[in-house]
């Protein structure tokens, strides 16, 4: 995985408390990574699923710019699982509460220069009211990763006929992270009602469950796309395209960051 590459980055839970503040005062790029480390998957996936995506990304960008990344917040607003044993979900009031929490005992402590990095679909509403409220509250614009749009210009020959979940595209990436946690032998294409739904404009909320009369919500396995056409080869492209993304957004938007971790610790890598 990615956080065993060397890099000028660091994770913030390896450090000591001087050196975390060492990071903090520097004006360094702090990386918030969401994402979820109990939501179904399908039966082939571990619950894990976006929170080994979510530190893999963050592992990548740490190897390549000297960004502080912040523990994974591995809970959030994730209502279209609830029906699944195992699936952990918040309120959107409380994973607000929580975020506001989190990113404001990182402003309090010196953040000068914040990033999210988050994996999820249903999350992108509460994280973004969050982000605008702290704005208004601290005057901090904390940027927010677009994760549909991610990976999308290089592409990585995806064949599925759609997707969105537990997919092609996410079955590859674990395959490229962790094949251990990959069971193949249990992935099967699950499209649900999907390929009938119109096209439109409109985004309509949906409750995953075994039942064929559900509409959209309906999903035999919890995924929804064609995990079978899953390789490492494609998820390897999908995450470095992603990395690559990311990595310029910043430097992008923070050109007068730090280029060196601070001097004043020895970080651990």
């Amino acid at each position: 995985m990615a956080d065993k590459a060397k890099g000028p980055g660091v994770w913030m839970e390896e450090l000591a408390w001087p050196e975390a503040k060492a990071w903090l005062d520097s004006g360094a790029i702090v990386v918030l990574p969401i994402g979820a480390i109990a939501k179904e998957h399908g039966p082939h996936l571990p619950l894990m699923t976006d929170w080994l995506l979510a530190r893999e990304l963050a592992g990548r960008v740490a190897a390549e710019l000297p960004v502080l990344v912040a523990p994974v917040v591995g809970f959030g607003f994730y209502p279209a699982f609830t029906g699944y044993p195992g699936s952990q979900h918040l309120s959107a009031a409380t994973f607000m509460a929580l975020l506001k929490e989190l990113l404001r005992k990182l402003i309090a402590d010196g953040a000068q220069r914040v990033a999210v990095i988050n994996t999820g679909v249903s999350t992108e509403g509460p994280v973004n009211a969050v982000v605008r409220e702290l704005y208004h509250e601290t005057g901090l614009s904390i940027s927010v990763a677009d994760i549909r749009r991610l990976g999308n210009r290089a592409g990585a020959g995806l064949e599925q006929k759609l997707g969105g979940h537990a997919d092609e595209a996410e079955t590859s990436m674990i395959l490229a992270i962790a094949p251990e946690r990959v069971r193949l032998d249990l992935a099967r294409p699950d499209y649900g009602s999907a390929l009938d739904h119109p096209e439109t404009v409109f985004i309509t909320p949906a409750i995953f469950r075994d039942d064929p009369s559900g509409g959209l919500d309906y999903s035999a396995t919890g995924a929804r796309g064609d995990p079978t056409l899953a390789t490492a080869e494609k998820g390897e492209r999908l995450l470095a395209a992603m990395a690559a993304e990311l990595v310029e957004g910043l430097r992008l938007l923070h050109p007068d960051a730090p280029q060196e971790p601070p001097q004043e610790t020895g970080a651990r890598r």
